[in-house]
């Protein structure tokens, strides 16, 4: 398993901007991203900064995200800035232990 970090911030956050980007059509497309098992969505209370954490059941997955279409748009849109990325392994052993959110890790608790 891998964990994808992604952090930018938008220049102008206006709370009508912030609440257009928690809405479940804007989550919708990321059910098709392969190797996708899960995103938290992160907001900075009354902040410009956001992000997300992503569980991928690959790095090959989470790299092909990096690549691909949705993260492009990010990259080409002027009113994101600070984008950031950062692939991580899952370290299996201490993470059962404190209960990671992240299914293989249940099953192999059991």
């Amino acid at each position: 398993m891998y964990i994808l970090q992604v952090n930018f911030a938008y220049r102008n956050m206006s709370p009508a901007l912030q609440a257009a980007n928690n809405t479940e059509d804007r989550a919708k497309p990321f059910l098709d991203v392969a190797g996708l098992l899960w995103k938290i969505w992160l907001n900075t209370e009354g902040g410009p900064k956001v992000g997300g954490i992503y569980c991928f059941d690959s790095r090959a997955n989470a790299e092909a995200y990096l690549a691909g279409p949705i993260v492009a748009r990010m990259k080409a849109n002027p009113d994101m800035v600070d984008l950031t990325t950062q692939i991580y392994a899952v370290t299996e052993a201490p993470s059962r232990i404190t209960h990671a959110p992240v299914p293989f890790l249940a099953a192999a608790a059991q």
